[in-house]
């Protein structure tokens, strides 16, 4: 049944037109996922339909006897009520039914603090406690911008549970495309001011955009090639002026007047980062608190050159404060970092304080560098924004008029800028579209350095990162090879009791040892360590003669093309050869140091 019809609706915002004559139906029990790029009017939509905002022209229909409630991306909230008052609303605590369930889903978010005020909160607790009065009570339609951000994988995990089981209508806009995989069953998109809709979840959008691009590209190759043909006849001249021709001309003029799907701008980054030498980044028993709450205890690790690592654990337990340390921003309380001389940071904060105040976009690249050197040759400011996908007249706006993604975007520039050789984002995929973030990703792949990333997104860390470092039970931190899924079937495996998961796992000196243990080489990495040298040496030799092969048979295509695989096979294991190489002369070294 519909319960909300959207009819021929436009809206636009000065000279930008957000939504061109669309219509939409939404029936009950849809769960729609809204997504396109930042800045398209996911945001307005929701607004639009809930009411908070008008349509230029068209309208929203909704039935009479249909409640509504909707969590804004920014909500405003009074800062003289506690949390639990806020959260009931008009409910009284009294009621012991409705208080106990509030109580139950702030916890679940991780608000613990039910007396506590809103205006101590931070921005990402506020919109926790937010989601929880959202969610409080029984409602027809449901719509939610952006609930996925602020909350860790945990809480993610319980919200996908609690929406999947929800009765009503879900119109949301999330970024968290595992979310979106698992609670849709209905994805609209916002392209060029028109509305798409592919039933499904999120893997069936992918496949059905796909087919719908196709199609049109096909349709516009049709034109295309019925347009030469009827151009070649009319470049001939027409016999007679007869109804046929003339029909015949009146059908060219509107092949010509007609348009093919428009070309997007695609963002495009490129590596631009700096040598590294062999001494990376190395963390010496590094401890750090924050009054009686100890968040790092004797960490010990030594980021390995062009690792790809994932930073994770609850809400508040340090990963951000680790990654400042490492950062140089924060220093800790005891313990030693250890920086090499050809590092060079570019550390994404997740609070991009600077981006705030009316300066012009295209400025604030300047302030970095007016020109920068890429794989492509020299390329200006401008260039690069346009690279963004800011258009001439985003570059010359304030700051201020971006959206929250459009600013997050433009700070990944400023940091890319630099051109740094180690990458530290803390929390960029909050409030990044899933283009962005599936170009980002992208990016991160053929980086050439060192990546550390925190995020609570586990789609972005299952493309990026090799390793996870978990903050776990006590302030433990633990290391786990593989991304995230594989973090999560260890998880599983160690709680059901079946043997230990045939993962390298690396317990970081981090517990309640009264004095730090000793480092030393473990059996296996001493026996590497002492003919390593021998295996890098047989690995350029092999190399060598199968250079020398390539050579005699430069005209014998088929044996030339095995011996150029063989070889790229063997400079791979050198370099990996390499890489261990490094890590064990360091460590063999801090071993004869301490």
């Amino acid at each position: 049944m519909n319960i909300c019809t959207v009819e021929q609706v436009s809206k636009s915002f000065g000279d930008k037109k957000i939504l061109d004559d669309v219509s939409l139906g939404v029936q009950e029990g849809d769960k729609i996922g809204l997504i396109g790029l930042n800045g398209s009017g996911k945001t307005t939509i929701l607004r639009l339909l809930a009411g908070v905002e008008s349509c230029d022209e068209g309208q929203i229909i909704k039935q009479n006897n249909k409640t509504l409630a909707y969590l804004s991306q920014d909500p405003e909230m009074p800062k003289n009520l506690s949390v639990l008052d806020y959260v009931l609303g008009d409910e009284k605590e009294e009621d012991w039914a409705v208080a106990s369930e509030a109580k139950s889903i702030l916890n679940r978010l991780g608000i613990t603090n039910h007396d506590e005020m809103i205006q101590t909160l931070s921005g990402g607790q506020r919109k926790r406690v937010a989601l929880a009065k959202t969610l409080l009570h029984p409602t027809d339609i449901l719509i939610l911008d952006e609930p996925t951000n602020h909350i860790d994988n945990e809480m993610a995990v319980w919200l996908e549970e609690y929406l999947q089981g929800f009765k009503g209508t879900l119109i949301m806009v999330t970024h968290d495309r595992y979310f979106l995989e698992r609670v849709s069953n209905r994805i609209i998109e916002i392209d060029q001011a028109k509305l798409y809709s592919y039933p499904g979840n999120y893997e069936e959008f992918l496949l059905r955009k796909s087919e719908r691009e196709e199609i049109a590209r096909a349709t516009e190759r049709k034109r295309q090639s019925t347009l030469r043909v009827e151009n070649a006849w009319a470049a001939r001249g027409a016999r007679a002026r007869s109804t046929k021709q003339k029909a015949r001309l009146m059908r060219l003029e509107e092949l010509k007047e007609s348009s093919g799907p428009k070309e997007k701008s695609e963002l495009s980054l490129d590596s631009i980062g700096q040598r590294m030498g062999k001494k990376t980044i190395a963390c010496n028993h590094i401890v750090k608190s924050y009054g009686e709450k100890h968040l790092i205890k004797e960490f010990d690790y030594i980021f390995l050159k062009n690792s790809r690592i994932g930073i994770i654990g609850k809400n508040g337990c340090g990963k951000s404060t680790l990654v400042k340390i490492i950062a140089g921003i924060e220093a800790p309380d005891s313990g030693k970092m250890e920086i090499g001389e050809t590092i060079k940071i570019g550390y994404f904060s997740q609070n991009q304080e600077e981006l705030k105040g009316s300066i012009r976009v295209i400025e604030s690249i300047r302030e970095i560098g007016e020109f920068i050197e890429t794989k492509d040759g020299t390329i200006s400011a401008s260039q690069m924004l346009t690279r963004f996908l800011f258009d001439d007249d985003q570059q010359y706006a304030p700051v201020d008029k971006l959206s929250g993604g459009e600013k997050k975007r433009l700070a990944l520039l400023m940091v890319l800028m630099e051109a740094p050789n180690v990458l530290i984002l803390d929390e960029i995929t909050n409030d990044l579209d899933i283009p962005t973030l599936i170009i980002l990703e992208e990016f991160l792949e053929t980086f050439s350095g060192i990546v550390i990333t925190v995020s609570h997104d586990r789609y972005f860390l299952d493309n990026v990162v090799e390793r996870i470092l978990a903050f776990e039970e006590g302030g433990e931190i633990v290391e786990y090879m593989g991304d995230y899924s594989d973090y999560v079937e260890s998880q599983k495996k160690t709680a059901i009791h079946q043997p230990a998961p045939k993962v390298e796992i690396q317990r970081i000196k981090n517990g309640k040892q009264k004095a730090p243990q000793k480092l030393k080489f473990t059996f296996a990495e001493q026996r590497e360590y002492d003919r390593i040298d021998e295996d890098v040496a047989e690995l350029e030799k092999n190399i060598l003669e199968v250079s020398n092969q390539i050579e005699e048979f430069a005209y014998d295509y088929t044996e030339l093309a095995k011996l150029s695989s063989r070889k790229s096979e063997l400079e791979e294991q050198l370099e990996e050869k390499m890489e261990r190489w490094v890590y064990l002369n360091d460590l063999a070294e801090r071993i004869e140091n301490q």
